[in-house]
């Protein structure tokens, strides 16, 4: 098993109101994913000595901030970094209104247009994770599919919040 992965993951959403049938779904299936295959590495900073993973991730918004709170397999704490919701506010707000639109075209449209909205979603998608990658640079590194999965986990958390 190799190291540098996440091994366990958990939302803190306590204080969240329930998720749509929707928006559960979409998390079941980004953790499912997260856990099946991903790439989680902390980096050496300063002189700090990094434990080794497989790494446990607990996510959560704090006070407007999205908290990334990492520990190792036995439980020790790994690193915790808090960063600004500012910057993810717009394509997550994005994001949901295009699987709004998507959602309900997969009920009445045809493929052909279905699949238009769908390249659409992943598009925002895609800049979703970028934009995460960004925000982690220094503090995790993570590869684009672990950030897209990491970003659909975010929006679940944003949509609570």
């Amino acid at each position: 098993m190799t190291m540098t992965r996440i091994s366990h993951i958990e939302l803190d959403d306590r204080n969240l109101p329930p998720p749509t049938p929707e928006i559960e779904q979409e998390r079941k299936v980004a953790i499912y994913d997260l856990l099946e295959e991903n790439s989680f590495t902390l980096p050496q900073r300063d002189d700090r000595v990094v434990p080794d993973g497989p790494y446990h991730l607990q996510l959560s918004i704090r006070d407007k901030r999205l908290v990334f709170d990492i520990s190792t397999e036995d439980h020790q704490k790994a690193a915790e970094f808090h960063l600004s919701l500012g910057p993810f506010r717009q394509v997550v707000k994005d994001y949901f209104q295009i699987c709004e639109s998507y959602f309900n075209a997969v009920k009445t449209l045809p493929p052909s247009q279905i699949e238009t909205i769908d390249m659409a979603r992943r598009g925002i998608h895609n800049e979703g994770s970028r934009v995460l990658q960004e925000r982690l640079e220094g503090k995790a590194e993570i590869d684009t599919d672990t950030a897209r999965r990491l970003f659909t986990l975010i929006c679940v958390l944003h949509f609570g919040g």
